[in-house]
């Protein structure tokens, strides 16, 4: 809390760089005198972004979460308002208003005027998050770029980098785009087996993706990434349910 109070002030009286400043310094105060007594100073912590031995706090995961966002936003050259109210919207929804509002003061001046380096915050993600919170950032960043009705070319290739830059497989990428483009091949894809799969094979992807989006596997999350989890689930099980008409299963 107290980065965020710090990166409020420090907005207030020097911008954007104030802010950052104000942040930072919050959150030396923040690990200084509160992390030791929450068990999250150092080695394995009880946070739900643990991805191994190193964490990420909400409030870090927070501002990495959003320089990705501001890159889809970004993709196409312009700042899309409808996707800059679905990232606020998702945020709200996660957080509550006052700490979202709080964190898009920040996030304005991002989007606006600082150049972000994909690879980096990835790696950094990736070393404390575990695969399902990535997996669902991938599905996150489709959504936004799904908002103003018009994903481009140049959205789907960053998406496309970011995934792999968050260790995410090929096909897991191609699963999670083919939940927000529908053709012939969708449910196969969903189910990230190739169409020539047997029967048996349908049934045993079935299994598997149930289980690896189950939503479950996100109950340590906000309300926003638990529905987002869900909305996975559903495409999952719908996809089974194409594939068993088609073929008469």
């Amino acid at each position: 809390m107290i980065r965020w109070i710090g990166a409020i002030i420090g907005f207030a009286y020097r911008g954007f760089l104030g802010a950052v400043a104000g942040y930072v310094i919050g959150m030396l105060i923040d690990n200084l005198f509160f992390n030791k007594s929450d068990g999250q100073a150092s080695g394995r912590s009880r946070s739900p972004f643990s991805g191994g031995q190193q964490t990420v706090t909400p409030g870090d995961f927070e501002l990495n979460l959003l320089s990705l966002c501001s890159i889809v936003i970004k993709a196409d050259g312009q700042v899309s308002q409808r996707e800059m109210d679905y990232v606020r919207q998702y945020f709200v929804q996660a957080y509550g208003k006052e700490r979202a509002n709080a964190t898009f003061r920040t996030f304005n001046e991002v989007v606006k005027k600082r150049e972000v380096n994909a690879q980096r915050i990835c790696a950094y993600l990736v070393q404390r998050t575990r695969r399902e919170v990535r997996l669902q950032i991938v599905h996150f960043l489709f959504g936004i770029a799904q908002a103003d009705g018009n994903v481009s070319t140049a959205e789907v290739n960053q998406i496309s980098s970011i995934a792999g830059y968050l260790g995410l497989s090929r096909n897991e990428f191609e699963g999670l785009k083919a939940m927000f483009f529908k053709n012939s091949d969708s449910a196969y894809k969903i189910l990230e087996i190739d169409k020539s799969a047997t029967d048996a094979e349908v049934k045993k992807a079935y299994r598997d993706m149930a289980k690896k989006y189950h939503p479950d596997k996100l109950q340590h999350m906000d309300e926003a990434y638990r529905a987002g989890a869900e909305e996975k689930f559903r495409n999952v099980q719908d996809a089974y349910e194409t594939i068993q008409k088609e073929r008469g299963m």
